[in-house]
């Protein structure tokens, strides 16, 4: 993976390639590129995963009577496939990698080419000729892809940090970007960048900048179709259609490894990857906390802790297994980390845990697969099976909309919070694709998938990315491969629901591939910790804050709201299953952490 930008109608002297470069440089810590025609910059930052000494960027291709420059940021998993049919209409390769495959397809086929990827990018295509820029994000949205129209020109890159360096930008939040982060937070529209005027390409999108317009559209979306397979039929394509994902997921000329948390979906990813490699040893990485078995506490959303069950799988495949320990300090220091990385605040102390963890699974491997996205297409969370948050409308991981609107300083509470969100869960709503005649109850499980696929699993995803790509580090999601996704959307919700357990369906086309207690072991989410030394910490740091005159959180926040969380218990979590009361104190840490490392300009 790595990390692109550039600008387009713009100046851009070497001091502002440089500043830029050097915010890109952890995802891309092997080499950097250029290139620089009139007012057209293309700016690379690589992590050297695949054909390390062909796959160099910015690269060129001249086809017909174009030339064509790609920046590149992804993993094609049918490169081999494509560049064989690409080879039969007569194209010849330089080396092997998926870079250069893109550009050729991109050249031959233009924007149809994304019909044909199977795989996670972001990329950006400038045609010298024709004096027009391509762009275009992966179908799930793993890679991400920022801009912002600006002075009439273009501005694009892989994260924010990078945007902002450019010289004539500033770092402003205005009301609707408050709402984002008060309202909605750490979730996000789809689209919304928060700063002012900052965007994001949205999933399935593309388009093209030519003559200072931007003119996008959506190449692909969840359809629905009718499902004509039986229960066994299904199990065996679903079978079928992970292993292979798994499998393609694979290919890399650097060390791979994986995360296993001892839960379902990690733990199927290193079963099929071990039998793949066979014989050699996998590398397997878990988290956790000092003193966590002392302090776990069994809830609804988080049953049991992983550890036995991370014992089997290692034990079961004969792993090389590696454990991250943290402790309350090792979380509290890497606090500020987090939202740089982010460049937003997160999801408190699971951003900053993993953050810290990715650090560690950088130092024995530099690509990684990873669980997330099961829980979204599977319907594995427990808001799929609850009917009173599945009926209730809006958001399922955010019921406490009245909780969030209390949080809002006094110069905000002019928004109005409940219609804030409610038009943005009714328009993903409204935008779902349903077969006519659908049952009600059935339409309403389509809904769910498309409310997590669009929101919860971005902000999953957002934190994988960031994350990870912090330290370096490629991690791959092989539950993300949009054939997945696109079988899955079909498939009745009484399959899904096998025996009324989450993700009952995928359990049963995995059979024989994991031990049966790992098989049918309850959904449980990335640890926490619940260490009492955490707790306290933040609260001090929080009590700190609200005794610091003009701390800059308040010009968000109310301090008396802010206050009632040191000593207040809520019927919901913040956000999800793990943010509850310790969590949310740090989602205000990060939020004040980021006014100040971003310099925020406050406009209202």
């Amino acid at each position: 993976m790595c990390a692109i930008a550039g600008m387009i109608g713009l100046p851009c002297a070497q001091e502002t390639k440089e500043k830029m470069l050097w915010t890109m440089h952890r995802r891309g810590p092997d080499e950097n590129g250029t290139y620089q025609n009139q007012q057209t910059t293309l700016l690379h930052a690589r992590l050297a995963v695949i054909d390390i000494a062909g796959g160099k960027q910015p690269m060129a291709f001249s086809f017909g009577e174009e030339t064509y420059v790609i920046v590149y940021n992804g993993e094609l998993y049918n490169t081999r496939e494509l560049r064989q049919a690409l080879c039969e209409l007569g194209h010849r390769f330089e080396g092997h990698s998926d870079t250069e495959v893109v550009l050729h397809a991109y050249a031959q086929w233009s924007e149809s080419c994304l019909q044909r990827f199977n795989g996670i990018f972001a990329f950006a295509v400038w045609e010298e000729k024709g004096k027009r820029l391509f762009i275009a994000r992966d179908r799930m949205g793993v890679k991400p892809f920022f801009y912002k129209r600006h002075q009439g020109g273009l501005l694009f890159a892989s994260e924010i940090k990078t945007i902002l360096a450019y010289p004539t930008v500033r770092a402003e939040l205005d009301e609707e970007g408050a709402a984002e982060i008060l309202l909605l937070g750490p979730g996000r529209t789809p689209g919304c960048g928060v700063f002012r005027g900052i965007e994001e390409l949205k999933p399935g999108f593309c388009g093209y900048y030519v003559n200072q317009k931007l003119q996008l559209h959506r190449y692909w979306k969840l359809c629905d179709r009718e499902h004509r397979e039986d229960f066994e039929e299904t199990a065996q394509t679903v079978r079928s259609l992970v292993l292979d994902a798994i499998k393609r997921q694979m290919v890399s000329d650097v060390p791979i490894g994986a995360f296993l948390s001892g839960g379902l979906d990690s733990s199927l990813i290193c079963a099929v990857c071990t039998d793949a490699m066979q014989g050699k040893r996998l590398p397997t990485f878990s988290v956790d906390y000092v003193d966590n078995e002392r302090y776990f506490v069994p809830s609804k959303f988080q049953p049991n802790s992983d550890g036995h069950y991370i014992d089997i799988m290692q034990k079961r495949l004969n792993s090389d297994h590696r454990w991250c320990v943290l402790s309350p300090q090792d979380l509290l220091d890497a606090l500020e980390d987090s939202v740089r990385a982010r460049d937003l605040p997160g999801m408190a102390d699971v951003d900053i845990s993993l953050l810290a963890f990715c650090r560690k699974i950088k130092e024995s491997v530099t690509v990684a697969l990873s669980g997330e996205c099961a829980d979204e297409i599977f319907g594995g969370y427990p808001w799929y099976r609850d009917a009173e948050i599945r009926d209730r409308e809006g958001f399922p991981w955010s019921q406490n909309i009245r909780q969030r609107q209390g949080m809002l300083a006094p110069g905000l509470r002019r928004l109005d919070g409940q219609e804030y969100v409610y038009q943005r869960y009714k328009k993903t709503c409204d935008e779902s694709d349903i077969l006519p005649g659908t049952d009600p109850a059935e339409a309403r499980m389509k809904q769910m998938v498309n409310l997590n696929q669009q929101w919860f699993m971005q902000t999953l995803l957002d934190r994988k990315d960031r994350m990870s790509m912090y330290s370096g580090l490629e991690v791959r999601v092989p539950f993300c491969d949009h054939r997945i996704a696109e079988y899955l959307y079909g498939v009745p919700w009484a399959f899904k629901d096998y025996q009324g357990k989450e993700k009952g369906l995928l359990r049963y086309a995995m059979t024989g591939i994991l031990p049966q207690e790992v098989l049918w072991r309850k959904k449980s989410p990335y640890p926490k910790t619940f260490d009492p030394l955490y707790n306290r910490a933040v609260s001090e740091r929080l009590e700190a804050l609200l005794a610091e005159k003009d701390a800059p959180l308040f010009q968000l926040v109310d301090p008396a709201a802010a206050r009632q969380l040191l000593t207040a218990e809520y019927a919901w979590p913040w956000y999800g299953q793990l943010m509850k009361v310790p969590q949310t104190i740090c989602y205000l840490l990060q939020i004040d952490a980021w006014l100040r490392q971003y310099s925020v300009d406050l406009l209202w």
